[in-house]
C-alpha cells in the first residue's frame, strides 16, 4: 500500500507538475459525450477531472453531445432516428427534442461542476449557422463562433458549458458536437482540443497509436486503418491542428480519469494529433 502511494506521488511530482505549470492560463476545449455521459460514476469522474483542471489554473471549455439520449427520446415519441453520413436527420419534432435534451444535459454538467466547487455557466447563442442541406433538415453548418461570449465567462472565472445548437436568427440548427468543439477551439485559439469518445483512440493492428502527424493521419484514413465513426473525429482533430491548435487528442472517456492521464503524463492514454512528428 505504501509503495503504491509512493508510485502515485512520483507520477504527480515528476510528470504532472511540469505539465500543470506549462498549461497554467491555457484554454482547453473538451468535447464530452457518448458513453462517458451514461453512468453516474463516469459523469462524476469526468466533471471532477474538469474541476481539477480549473483548480490547476487551466481554462476548460466544455462542449457536450447527447446523441444516445436524443435517440431514446425520439424512440419514446415514436420517431425513427435516421442518419446520413453520421449526421442525424432533424425535422421540427426532432429539433424540439434536441433542444430539450441539450438544455437538461447542459444544466446537469453545470450542476455537477458546481458540486465540485467549480463555477460554471451555460453559454447560449454563441453559435451561428446556416442549413447544411435540405435533405438533413435542421442540421447546420457553422458560420460563426461568438468568442466574446465565451471569453466573458472565462474572464469571470467560470467554466463555459456549450450545447452544439446554433441559429441563423430565425431557426435552430442541430450541430455535430465534434464539429462545434473544433470550431470553438479554433476561435478561442485553444492550446488543446480533446474529444472524448468510446474507444481508446486510433488503433493500428489492434494496438493504440499514441502519436500521429496530420500527414500520417490522412494516410491512415486513405488506407483504411482509420475507419467508420473514427474518421470524422480524426478529421475534426486535423481541422483544429491545421487551423492553429497545437494538439488535438482522442481519448476513451469511459476510462476513469483518462482526461488527466492524457494531459498530465508523458505517455498519455489516447491518440494525439499534431502538425508534424
Amino acid at each position: 500500500m505504501v509503495k503504491q502511494l509512493i508510485d502515485q506521488a512520483v507520477v504527480l511530482v515528476d510528470q504532472a507538475l511540469p505539465y500543470a505549470q506549462a498549461f497554467r492560463g491555457a484554454t482547453f476545449v473538451i468535447k464530452y459525450g457518448g458513453k462517458a455521459m451514461i453512468t453516474d460514476t463516469l459523469k462524476q469522474s469526468v466533471t471532477r477531472d474538469i474541476a481539477l483542471l480549473k483548480a490547476f489554473g487551466i481554462n476548460p471549455v466544455v462542449v457536450h453531445g447527447g446523441g444516445p439520449e436524443i435517440t431514446r427520446r425520439m424512440e419514446k415519441a415514436r420517431l425513427k432516428p435516421t442518419f446520413v453520413n453520421g449526421l442525424r436527420v432533424t425535422n421540427a419534432a426532432t429539433i424540439r427534442i434536441v433542444r430539450d435534451v441539450f438544455l437538461e444535459i447542459n444544466n446537469e454538467i453545470a450542476d455537477r461542476l458546481r458540486g465540485h466547487d467549480t463555477k460554471s455557466q451555460r453559454v447560449a447563442g454563441c453559435l451561428t449557422a446556416k442549413q447544411k442541406n435540405a435533405d438533413l433538415g435542421m442540421v447546420g453548418t457553422l458560420t460563426r463562433v461568438d468568442k466574446k461570449k465565451i471569453r466573458a465567462v472565462l474572464d469571470r472565472g467560470a467554466v463555459p458549458v456549450i450545447s452544439p445548437i446554433a441559429t441563423d436568427g430565425k431557426r435552430s440548427y442541430n450541430i455535430n458536437a465534434d464539429t462545434a468543439a473544433t470550431e470553438i477551439a479554433i476561435a478561442l485559439r485553444a492550446r488543446k482540443l480533446t474529444i472524448l469518445s468510446d474507444v481508446d483512440g486510433v488503433l493500428e493492428d489492434g494496438a493504440l497509436v499514441s502519436h500521429l502527424s496530420i500527414a500520417i493521419a490522412r494516410r491512415h484514413i486513405k488506407r483504411g486503418v482509420i475507419t467508420g465513426g473514427m474518421i470524422p473525429k480524426v478529421e475534426a482533430c486535423i481541422r483544429a491542428v491545421e487551423a492553429g491548435v497545437p494538439k488535438a487528442h482522442l481519448i476513451n472517456g469511459t476510462i476513469a480519469h483518462s482526461l488527466l492521464f492524457e494531459i498530465f503524463t508523458d505517455t498519455g492514454v489516447g491518440t494525439e494529433i499534431v502538425s508534424r512528428r
